[in-house]
């Protein structure tokens, strides 16, 4: 019982780790230096007090810095810190409602719905305003759950068959993006291929602000969920008995990790494997509750993504390496080793 702070409030009540703050500021401060660094890094290098002194209005005798760093790499990096909570907190929900080690929205076809209508307004309304791409995305990402969840409908919904039917319809989804991609014109072409990469290049501040609603409305809700989520948890049998109205609340959590995932993917593209990782990682650090586990996959999700970037901008410096790419060179030998892993058991 020393382990565990029951919080309680007129709203709700949950058990939170009495180890969380520690690690929540930990995480919070490894993340502001990855932020600073990235932030810093470039073929124009700026001093981390620079940054810093930029940020809080103070001169540091450069004109050039406010411009490098207010416009082109500050909003980068903050919508590079939005996607990986985003997608760290749809893959930490996925993986509670399958109960499945190995969810992902990337994984299990919520990523490839929403590319497909993202990559057809891309495509076929290349005037649309950046607004509307998180709209159809996130329009394509429920669409393609809704799919899911009612073909794996049998009198409940099976949370292995939910996983089987998303990497068949993902597969699918990702054939029709193919056509949509060979048969539209050259420009919109190259940057929806560029998008499909999963990369945070170019982005300003109106992706920011474009991104911003989706976080603050679904990542407090999805922290507001989280004792459902444990009950769900814990099986469709023993939830039932403890009262809990299973398909309300699954439904309302598939809602929540599709707008991350759909909103995320219409920023940044599709960079995949976030989900997978962040979560496996939080367990490590503060176990399986996900009142504990949910703000700690939400920070190690927003420090991957900002560390990929980084990685992209430097391992093959001047050319820029999408930080999907990044995330996917590191989430396919970890998909395959929690495949072996679970193999094994």
């Amino acid at each position: 019982m020393k382990d565990w702070l029951m919080v309680r409030s007129p709203g709700m009540s949950f058990r939170m780790d009495r180890r969380l703050p520690a690690i929540v500021l930990a995480l919070a401060i490894a993340s502001f230096a990855a932020i600073l660094l990235n932030v810093g890094h470039g073929e124009y290098a700026i001093a981390v007090g620079d940054i810093i002194k930029t940020l809080f209005g103070i001169d540091t005798g450069n004109p050039d810095h406010v411009f490098v760093i207010q416009t082109l790499r500050l909003p980068r990096t903050l919508v590079a810190f939005m996607v990986g909570v985003a997608l760290a907190i749809s893959g930490t929900i996925f993986q509670g409602l399958t109960r499945n080690p190995l969810a992902d929205p990337s994984i299990i076809g919520i990523n490839a719905g929403a590319s497909l209508v993202a990559v057809a307004v891309i495509v076929l309304f290349p005037s649309a305003p950046v607004y509307v791409l998180p709209i159809a995305a996130f329009t394509g990402a429920l669409l393609i759950a809704i799919l899911i969840y009612g073909l794996a409908w049998n009198g409940g919904s099976s949370p292995i068959l939910l996983i089987l039917l998303g990497i068949g319809l993902s597969a699918i989804a990702g054939a029709f993006t193919s056509l949509l991609i060979t048969f539209g014109s050259i420009n919109e072409v190259s940057q929806a291929l560029v998008w499909l990469a999963g990369s945070v290049y170019g982005r300003t501040w109106e992706q920011f602000f474009s991104l911003l609603p989706w976080v603050i409305l679904f990542v407090p809700l999805a922290f507001g969920l989280t004792r459902h989520l444990n009950i769900l948890n814990l099986g469709d049998d023993i939830a039932t008995g403890l009262g809990s109205q299973i398909e309300w609340q699954r439904g309302l959590l598939v809602i929540v990790a599709v707008a991350l995932a759909g909103s995320s993917v219409a920023t940044a593209g599709n960079i995949g494997f976030v989900g997978l990782i962040a979560p496996h990682l939080g367990r490590k650090f503060i176990g399986g509750n996900h009142a504990s586990l949910l703000p700690v996959a939400a920070l190690l999700g927003g420090f991957l993504v900002v560390a990929a970037d980084f990685v992209g901008k430097t391992l093959v410096a001047p050319i820029e390496l999408p930080c999907g790419v990044i995330t996917a060179a590191i989430g396919a030998p970890f998909f395959l080793y929690l495949l072996i892993r679970n193999r094994k058991r």
